[in-house]
Formats: structure tokens, sequence, C-alpha cells
């Protein structure tokens, strides 16, 4: 079994697009970012589900909306107001670039947005698959848009033998998806891909006697849609041990703002860091409150310990109240440094292993 020729014959082209076609008019979900061509909203909701469930977007979408109807809203808008709307969306660098490209396209395009491909690539945070969803969805220009569950998809249509991570297999997905492509409703050819991969063609136990394009599978043919698409071998998710001050004054607890280029840049946290080989988590503390605050702190009692996991890697958090005893308190790591009240936390966005031991304050 051989990985397929880019070259597709043009009678299994034109009968694949149309049934997959007829079957998302017919089975499509009721999405809120499809009842809109609105290029604004169609971005939007494309950088919202980059790496992210259709479920977990939809409220995340209609609060932002809400919030940013227009483009110059957004542009508008602070940061902090911003990231405080994705919080718990995770990947925030994605808000950053939204934001930023909003007051760009504002600034340098008078409000207006691109219309190619080639011209949202150009937009911060937007690659190739953003790009091709866009210009595809929004203004019904030929390009494919190659997510995840369209890359599962295609792998196991056409036999894909090779870990799609690879380069070689990444260029027959993007080949094969731009051939499929119909010169008529790209747009919609590309969100049936997306479907199909994201309701039907499932990473395990797929739908095959559902799936409206099953007569063209050939990993089904040969018995091997559970074993596409392959990929690379997995490393374990390193684990790091973090530790984090609870600085209290006057009722009032010291936050710090994340760098913009850190990861969750633009968020606020308790001040802190991780812990370093032969330290105690008492001394890397006080290690990490000298570098980032340039202050001298007891550390005290142990508030709480928490699990989390990222994407590429877990931490243990350790929480304690600390003192400062020498120094002032300034900003060397932090972009901002804040006091802030226990009620206007909520007010602030905070990574998600922060708010584990919010409870115990």
């Amino acid at each position: 079994m051989a990985d397929p020729s880019i070259e597709l014959p043009r009678r299994i082209r034109a009968a694949l697009r149309r049934a997959l076609l007829s079957w998302f008019d017919k089975n499509a979900r009721d999405l809120p970012w499809r009842r809109t061509r609105r290029p604004y909203r169609v971005w939007v909701s494309e950088i919202m589900l980059q790496q992210t469930r259709v479920e977990a977007v939809i409220p995340y979408y209609q609060r932002f909306i809400r919030a940013f109807p227009r483009l110059r809203d957004l542009a508008a808008a602070g940061e902090d107001e911003v990231l405080k709307l994705w919080e718990g969306l995770g990947y925030y660098s994605r808000a950053r670039n939204l934001r930023n490209a909003a007051k760009k396209i504002a600034t340098e395009r008078g409000g207006r947005l691109p219309r190619t491909a080639a011209q949202w690539r150009e937009i911060p945070g937007v690659g190739r698959y953003a790009a091709g969803a866009i210009a595809s969805i929004a203004f019904g220009e030929r390009r494919a848009a190659l997510d995840g569950n369209v890359k599962r998809a295609l792998a196991r249509l056409f036999a894909i033998q090779r870990p799609i991570e690879e380069t070689a297999a990444l260029r027959s997905l993007w080949a094969l998806a731009e051939a499929l492509v119909p010169p008529k409703r790209p747009g919609d050819f590309n969100q049936a891909m997306m479907e199909l991969g994201a309701r039907i063609c499932l990473p395990k136990r797929p739908r095959c006697g559902q799936c409206p394009v099953s007569r063209w599978c050939q990993a089904r043919a040969f018995g091997v849609q559970e074993a596409l698409p392959k990929r690379r071998e997995k490393k374990p998710a390193p684990h790091h041990e973090i530790v984090a001050a609870v600085i209290a004054r006057h009722g009032r607890y010291l936050l710090g703002k994340r760098p913009p280029n850190a990861m969750l840049g633009g968020l606020w946290e308790f001040p802190g860091g991780k812990v370093e080989p032969g330290e105690t988590p008492e001394q890397a503390l006080a290690r990490e409150l000298k570098e980032e605050l340039g202050v001298e702190v007891e550390v005290g009692p142990l508030v709480a310990t928490v699990d989390h996991a990222y994407s590429h890697f877990t931490i243990t958090l350790h929480a304690y109240r600390c003192s400062i005893v020498g120094g002032r308190p300034q900003a060397r790591y932090h972009s901002r440094i804040q006091w802030v009240s226990r009620s206007g936390l909520g007010r602030h966005a905070l990574p998600a292993a922060n708010y584990k031991f919010l409870d115990r304050l």
C-alpha cells in the first residue's frame, strides 16, 4: 500500500465533492459563527478554534462578540480586558495577536480586512490554515484549510503511510486538500471536511458506516482506518515543581503581569517560579522573589499544593504565604506589578493553576 498520487482523477474529485457537500447541507451543526459570513467574525472564530474543541469555543465566541462586535471595538480594547474574556480558553498568544492585529488593521488599513489568503498570512497570528479558512469562508477564495480534523480524514481517505507530522506527509496532505477544494462553495467544502473529521472520522472508532465518502476511502478498503493516521512517538511530558508567593498588605495581594513574550504572557500571577535541582521549595521561592521583585522574604506556611496540566508539560504548584522583610517590590521580570484586593482578583486574568488555590486565601 503506497501513498497516493496527488493527481486525483477529475471524476473522483467531482463525486467526492458532491457527496460531502450534500451530507454537510443536511447535517451541519448550527454553530454561531456559521450564521454569518462577516469576515471579522469568521476571523475571530477561526483563531479561537485553533487547537480547541468547538464545544469549548461556543460560549467564549458569544461573549467575545458581545463585548467586541466590530473590529474597531476590539482595536480600542485594552489588553487586560481582552485577556479576561479569553481566560480559560488557553493559548493566550492568540488573544494578544488578535487584538494587536485589530489595532494594526484599524490604523494601517483603515479598518479594511484582508480579502485573500495571501493578505491574511501577513496578519499577526494567522497561519496557512487560518488564512485559507477565512478567505474561503468569508470571501469565496478557492483555498484549502488543513486543520487536525482534516489531516486525519485525508490521511485515511488516501492511506497516507508516513507520520503526518513529517514534512513530506504534510506536503502531500496540503496538495490533496488544495486539489479537492471546488471552485464553487470552497468555504462550505472546507467546513464540511472539518465537520467530517470532528463528527465521523473520529480519532478512535471512526463511524465509517455513516461516512458520506467511505466508498472512496483507501484506509477502509484495506481495513486500516483505526491504524491511521500514523504519528511520531510522543516523548513523556516533562513535569516541573513551581512555587508561588501569596504576599498580603492591608488586605491586598501582590500580583505581577507576565511579560508579553513569555508563556501565558499578559496574564497576572502570584509571583514565583521553578524549583531548580537541589533546592527546597522555600529556597526556590526566596531566590525567585529576589530575582523577580528585588525583595527579601520570609517564607511562611503552605497555602496549598495543586497539580495542573498544560499541553506539553505538567506542574505541581506550591503556594506559600510570604512576608517582605527587605526591599521594595519592583517589576524586574514582570511588565507590571500591582496590589489587588481579594474581590479585585476576579477582574484580572489569571493562570488556571492560580485559581486552584484562591479559595484558600
